[in-house]
């Protein structure tokens, strides 16, 4: 989520004063927003965009209605007498050691590895598991203040190089450049206009493959940045030679939207083609021969493995000519299957479809190690080859793994573990013994027995089933008292399974509830569920988070006035339609870097890719379903609102910033003048995105206000 670094500015007029834990508003404390004359006419149905503006980030007009926001989004939150406690426990609870997930590669080990308040994870190596580490990138000495976070690393399969991708100020345009394991120095290889791409070497560790955009012209300055994406194409690129002559591998051009994207198998036999033609997860998969790995065949022809659009399917490695993958193809909670290329159209199941998600499949000592998902909760377990069950790894209760990192040729390999009240753990096994254990696992200044994480069932309003955990702290009364945060999202194939987060622990700690249902639109129950939640039936999400709601108040966990509505994307779109439909549902909502004008979101960025979970208003039947519950759009005049504080970010690329803009100020407008209660605020974090790479300084400043906001109005 985005976060606004606080600022000492007050709006002239403005008047604030903390007595106790009470504020008060002048009157009219809003900055002014001109009401423009624009329309558009949607299959012959006239709609206004008042704000439309807005959309010009680098207007003279948007830019002093961003500044006089912040001036009074910050002087309001400055006088909130919980933002300091909020802020300092966040700091001394996030003053911990975070090491991410070993990767081995050419005998060394890699990860990176925060020692606590350091802006940005640090890369470092180690020769072997009995070496002291050594670093080799800190991006934290690329900026003074935290913004260029490091956001991409893949070693060489020989251990002597590293390709790593670096993004300035949360933005998801990545520029690639490569260092030396050795000496530590980087290269001459710089590759720019990079998004939505990893990296993977070919096995003679002269170079790597990559996908990117055409570069901009002269002219287009910084509208690249929010501007539509098209033509992505994969490329080669060869050690010590410039991107310019970078070998085209493939591209679609009759499909300038689609995504192109590589990985090369273990081996380095095949390079297999994923393409996607938005963030469906339905992909089509062509791949390349590449012959003997020492001396690759660049100049192969691309070949078809799948020709129709007809699921999702994820190649996982390979035995020769036989391609391993995992497919939701005639399995909605996916299988894995072993394609022949020599007959790639016939497909043999050897781990079929189960009751439990495959979420992931990685192959390590020449068995599968298969992660499924139970009710949103994490499973793993070991298949032979053949499919044959070899057992189950346990885990430490209810949680998440989040990675898996081993090689095929070795039986050891890591994997982390987390829950609502576990730091992420790493863990090292051996699938040869089926024996593990803690690998390092964090100290963090709290005690995990203190907190407990129930899981209930409720029924939505069609009296579909839904999940969702609850957690806090041991003893809490059932009085419907408890200030409690209820966070959702519901989209994409995202399946919100168990976490921890400081944020959500320094709320649970002062008293408050975590709540986190299992929408419709996720994954977590594979392809079904997450159809149910898409494009006409959109409202099936909505009426899952409502639901959420009243089961907590019909089980005296919390009231409407304790309760928070927190989400972000498209999270904050689910926050921004659920108060519109039920202003009365909470006493606080907080839609974070949102979806809030669902008309013309596939204007911007790359949210073309976005049509296949929403739908289109190009479309007379999107346009119906779409304007129905628009944010945006399903403004009431007048209405009694909670409070509101919107978080978006300036440069946040994903998610147009506009989008939160337009929407705070149809809020601010339409808002019923009870602004001392029920203000409507929005908080716009600069050098900052949609969220990755977020420095651990912003990060706090964000928490301490978004909790502070809502402690103060359900009274924590």
């Amino acid at each position: 989520m985005p976060s606004v670094g606080t600022m000492r500015l007050f709006l002239p007029g403005l008047l604030l004063m903390a007595v106790s834990s009470h504020f008060t508003l002048a009157a009219s404390p809003y900055p002014s927003a001109v009401r423009g004359s624009h329309t558009d006419t949607y299959h012959g149905t006239p709609v206004a965009d008042p704000y439309r503006w807005l959309e010009d980030l680098d207007s003279p007009a948007t830019a002093a209605w961003v500044a006089e926001q912040n001036r009074l989004t910050s002087g309001l939150l400055e006088k909130l007498p919980q933002r300091a406690t909020f802020q300092a426990r966040l700091t001394a609870l996030w003053n911990y050691e975070r090491i991410g997930l070993p990767l081995k590669e050419g005998g060394r080990y890699f990860f990176s590895k925060n020692t606590g308040l350091q802006n940005q994870a640090v890369f470092h190596v180690q020769e072997s598991l009995a070496a002291a580490p050594r670093v080799l990138i800190d991006p934290n000495t690329l900026s003074a203040d935290g913004t260029v976070a490091l956001t991409a690393t893949r070693v060489s399969p020989d251990g002597q190089w590293v390709a790593y991708g670096i993004a300035a100020a949360g933005s998801d345009w990545n520029e690639f450049r490569v260092r030396s394991v050795d000496s530590g120095q980087d290269t001459a290889d710089v590759i720019k206009w990079v998004k939505f791409s990893g990296v993977s070497w070919t096995r003679d560790n002269a170079g790597f493959f990559y996908s990117r955009y055409p570069a901009p012209s002269a002219e287009a300055g910084t509208a690249k940045t929010f501007s539509g994406l098209a033509h992505q194409r994969l490329y080669y690129h060869r050690l010590g030679t410039p991107q310019s002559e970078d070998r085209l591998i493939h591209e679609v051009k009759e499909e300038p939207r689609w995504f192109v994207r590589g990985g090369i198998t273990e081996d380095g036999r095949y390079l297999v083609i994923t393409i996607n033609r938005g963030s469906s997860s339905e992909n089509l998969l062509r791949y390349v021969d590449l012959g003997d790995p020492r001396r690759p065949r660049l100049d192969a022809p691309v070949q078809p493995l799948t020709t129709d659009w007809i699921g999702e399917h994820r190649v996982i490695g390979n035995d020769g000519a036989t391609l391993y993958a995992v497919t939701n193809h005639q399995a909605p909670r996916k299988r894995i299957v072993a394609i022949d290329l020599a007959a790639p159209a016939q497909w043999r199941t050897l781990v079929p479809e189960s009751a439990d998600v495959i979420d992931s499949v990685e192959i390590v000592g020449g068995k599968f190690v298969v992660k499924t998902m139970r009710d949103a909760s994490s499973r793993l377990a070991v298949f032979a080859k053949d499919g044959k069950p070899l057992g189950e790894i346990v885990l430490p209760g209810l949680g998440s793994v989040g990675s898996i990192s081993g090689r095929e040729d070795e039986d050891e390999f890591f994997y982390n573990f987390t829950s609502f009240a576990r730091p992420t753990t790493n863990f090292c096994h051996n699938v040869a013994t089926n024996a593990g254990a803690v690998f390092n696992a964090p100290k963090v200044a709290f005690s995990p027995d203190d907190y407990e994480t129930r899981q209930v069932f409720y029924a939505s309003k069609d009296g579909t089933r839904v999940p969702m955990f609850i957690t806090h702290r041991k003893g809490l009364k059932l009085d419907g008292a408890a200030p409690t945060i209820l966070y959702g999202y519901g989209g994409f194939d995202i399946s919100l399974t168990p976490s921890f987060s400081v944020a959500n622990l320094a709320w649970m700690e002062a008293g408050g509830v975590f709540a986190q249902p299992n929408l419709r639109g996720g994954g977590e129950y594979g392809k079904a569920w997450h159809d149910a939640g898409t494009k006409e039936k959109k409202q099936n999400v909505f009426d899952d988070f409502i639901a959420a709601a009243e089961w907590l108040f019909a089980n005296r966990y919390t009231s409407r006035e304790k309760l928070i509505l927190f989400g972000g994307s498209n999270g904050g779109l689910l926050v921004g339609a659920v108060i519109n439909q039920r202003p009365d549902l909470c006493r606080v909502a907080v839609p974070a870097v949102g979806v809030m004008d669902m008309l013309r979101f596939h204007k911007f960025t790359v949210g073309y890719a976005w049509t296949s979970d929403y739908g289109s208003s190009d479309e007379a039947a999107g346009f119906k379903y779409l304007s129905a519950y628009s944010p945006l759009h399903t403004i009431k005049a007048g209405a009694k609102y909670p409070a509101v504080l919107v978080l978006t970010a300036d440069h946040d690329d994903r998610v147009h910033p506009a989008h939160s803009f337009k929407y705070a100020a149809a809020m601010q407008a339409a808002a019923a003048t009870d602004l001392e209660q029920r203000p409507v605020m929005i908080r716009i974090e600069t050098k900052a995105g949609h969220g990755a790479g977020k420095p651990t300084s912003k990060a706090i400043e964000e928490a301490a206000d978004r909790l502070a906001f809502g402690a103060h109005f359900t009274g924590l």
